[in-house]
């Protein structure tokens, strides 16, 4: 019903009590009551006892209300399950995905209490930031799953630049970047047999509205979030509208086309691409020029002697600026 209310209220036009009370075969008390939770949940509504309710301002919160009302995607975020806090949006979409849940499937958190990136490492997620997993059952093999950290890099880095008009790029595998600094990342997990994929849950983590000093110590100096670079609050549902629609573009993109024209974007918005780097994996090195992606989505290494090694996953340490790419 309070659902239903808004529903009503997103019109922009006044409406009283007994005219919402008659159009849901509620009384005027009950929708009193509905009114007072939207409110309580941020929702600025005027009243007037000769011309009924108005709504004046939604909140900034991640909510499925919020997120669906201007969502233009015929898959993702259709089905959309938020919380408060959660001590991972990974965790839950996995178990969520064991049972069934369908293509497109959007687990989104306020905060995380145990939020993790990649290898194991923990992801700090105060309040402020986006901090989301997507349900994905694509029809291919195994391998072919090391695109998608790509794939959904791209996305962010084009919702970003729509909604803030700031000029994020990429740093293989799973980051972006804005003035070389870390502002967003991402996390991809699977559930695959020897042949077959059964889905793969893509978490992205965004640092948003965050206040810098809010973020760990350690991270102050190599990361930061859309606010202090833009110099504004970002609207955040805005941003999780532009993201899911950007991923679905991409993501049918992918299913009809392949993946080289995603390639050829991830490659012009590459911070990694022609920079001379160090790539760390288990207990070994590959030191070198990073040269290109593969079909894969593999990153390969020029190395000193002039041989290409071909690199699936690891830590990229940018050693200098990186030069103009013309690969």
């Amino acid at each position: 019903m309070k659902d239903e209310i808004l529903l009503r209220l997103r019109e922009g036009n006044r409406v009283s009590g007994e005219e919402l009370a008659r159009a849901f075969g509620v009384t005027r008390t009950a929708v009193w009551k509905h009114i007072n939770e939207l409110r309580a949940a941020g929702y600025e509504i005027d009243s007037s006892p000769s011309k009924g309710y108005l709504l004046i301002r939604t909140p900034d919160v991640p909510s499925p209300a919020e997120i669906k009302a201007g969502l233009g995607t015929h898959t993702f975020g259709k089905t959309l399950h938020f919380y408060p806090e959660l001590p991972s949006t990974q965790d839950e979409a996995r178990a969520l995905a064991m049972q069934g849940a369908p293509e497109g499937t959007v687990v989104i958190a306020e905060a995380q209490t145990s939020g993790r990136g990649r290898i194991g490492r923990a992801w700090a997620a105060p309040p402020g930031g986006i901090y989301l997993s997507i349900i994905l059952r694509p029809a291919i093999t195994p391998p072919e799953a090391l695109r998608f950290p790509l794939i959904a890099g791209v996305a962010v880095a084009q919702a970003i630049e729509e909604v803030t008009r700031l000029s994020p790029r990429l740093k293989w595998p799973n980051d972006v970047l804005i003035s070389g600094k870390k502002v967003a990342g991402i996390l991809t997990e699977m559930n695959a047999e020897m042949d077959r994929l059964n889905f793969i849950i893509v978490g992205i983590g965004i640092n948003v509205n965050t206040p810098p000093e809010n973020l760990p110590e350690e991270l102050r100096a190599t990361a930061t979030t859309l606010a202090a670079e833009s110099g504004r609050q970002i609207p955040r549902v805005k941003l999780v509208q532009a993201l899911l629609a950007k991923f679905e573009t991409l993501h049918d993109e992918f299913r009809k086309e392949g993946f080289e024209p995603i390639r050829r974007r991830w490659k012009a918005l590459s911070e990694t691409l022609g920079t001379m780097v160090t790539v760390t994996f288990a207990d070994q090195q590959v030191h070198g020029r990073a040269f290109d992606i593969d079909q894969d989505g593999a990153l390969l290494i020029q190395k000193w002697n002039g041989n290409l090694e071909r690199v699936v996953a690891g830590d990229v340490s940018l050693r200098k600026a990186p030069t103009p790419w013309r690969g």
